[in-house]
C-alpha cells in the first residue's frame, strides 16, 4: 500500500508537471504572434532618417535622447501593427507625438506609431501582425513627413532595431 501510495502520488506530480508544460507551450505560440518582430512599414519605400539613442535634437540643436526609430516616407505611406495585440491608446498630441497609436501586444510589449496622418484603428480594437493602423504623417512635434515607431518592453524603451530585420516582410 505504501508503495502505491508513493507510485500515485509521483503520478499525480507528474501530470500536474505535464500540465503546465501545455499551458507553456500554447502560451508561446501565442507569444511569437505579440513581439513587434515585423517592421511597421514596407522598407523598400521608406527610408531610415534617425535611429534608437543620443542625437542632436532638430529644435534646439541640443544632444537628446531618441526613444524610437524614424522612418521618412510619402505622406499617407501605410503604417501597419508590428504584432498582435490591443489598442490601448490613439491620441493628439500638437506639442508632442501628433497623432499616434499605442498597441499593447502583451506579454510586457507595448509599440507607439507617432505622427501620423491618418489613424485607422480606435481605441479597443485588437489587431493583427500586418494590419494597417495609419498613414505616414507630419503631425505633431515633426520637421518631415516620417513615423516615429518605439518599442516598450516592461515600461523601459528598447532599441526597436532589435525587434526587426530587413529580411521580415
Amino acid at each position: 500500500e505504501k508503495k502505491m501510495d508513493i507510485l500515485y502520488k509521483k503520478a499525480f506530480v507528474q501530470s500536474r508537471s505535464y500540465d503546465e508544460v501545455s499551458v507553456l507551450s500554447k502560451r508561446t505560440g501565442e507569444m511569437a504572434s505579440c513581439v513587434p518582430a515585423v517592421p511597421p512599414v514596407h522598407l523598400d519605400k521608406v527610408r531610415i532618417s534617425s535611429l534608437f539613442g543620443l542625437r542632436s535634437d532638430p529644435f534646439k540643436k541640443t544632444p537628446k535622447m531618441h526613444t524610437g526609430v524614424d522612418f521618412v516616407g510619402k505622406t499617407g505611406e501605410p503604417i501597419y501593427a508590428s504584432g498582435n495585440g490591443k489598442v490601448v491608446e490613439v491620441s493628439f498630441n500638437f506639442f508632442g507625438y501628433g497623432k499616434e497609436v499605442v498597441i499593447d501586444h502583451g506579454f510586457g510589449y507595448r509599440t507607439r506609431y507617432a505622427h501620423l496622418n491618418t489613424i485607422c484603428v480606435k481605441e479597443g480594437d485588437v489587431v493583427e501582425r500586418g494590419q494597417q493602423i495609419g498613414g505616414m504623417g507630419n503631425s505633431g512635434r515633426s520637421t518631415g513627413t516620417h513615423l516615429h515607431y518605439e518599442v516598450m518592453y516592461k515600461g523601459n524603451k528598447v532599441n526597436p532595431s532589435n525587434y526587426f530585420s530587413g529580411d521580415m516582410k
